[in-house]
């Protein structure tokens, strides 16, 4: 196992509990041998574990973040308040890889950027609490693929 992905909704319950249980999971996966992880860029989860990334590669500095956006970023981040397009440009800056896979928005550009996440990794590390939603058929390709599946959602 090598690379591990992140799945899950844009809005999100962030507790002090919620970041130390992504931490410590994420370090759980490059005890066994995680060293590429893969984020689609999204607000909520996926800006939180991009950030935890950043954070822990101060410590692991061998391990990489890998983003790979739906769309390009003026477009990913529209409707978007300023607190979050901040956030979004110093994942953006600081990231290892950044891929874009639609040059433009498009109502399959989300789908794509999903499967792609899946393709990559070994395992998937999610935050969800409905099947119905991009996060929820991120999990099923997961489940198509066989790999390992972490929902850190608690209710």
């Amino acid at each position: 196992m090598k690379a591990c992905c992140f799945t899950g909704h844009r809005i999100i319950k962030t507790t002090p509990e919620l970041v130390q249980r992504l931490k410590d999971t994420i370090e759980t996966m490059m005890e066994k041998g995680v060293t590429d992880f893969y984020n689609g860029g999204a607000c909520g989860w996926d800006l939180l574990c991009a950030e935890t990334v950043i954070d822990l590669k101060t410590k692991y500095p061998d391990i990489k973040l890998h983003l790979l956006l739906p769309c390009p970023p003026k477009e990913q981040t529209k409707g978007w308040n300023k607190a979050q397009i901040v956030r979004y440009n110093n994942v953006l800056q600081v990231a290892d890889s950044v891929t874009v896979i639609s040059e433009h928005y498009s109502h399959d550009c989300m789908k794509q950027r999903n499967k792609l996440l899946v393709e990559l990794s070994d395992c998937c590390i999610c935050y969800c609490r409905t099947p119905r939603s991009g996060t929820g058929q991120t999990i099923r390709f997961a489940k198509e693929k066989g790999i390992e599946i972490i929902n850190l959602f608690s209710g």
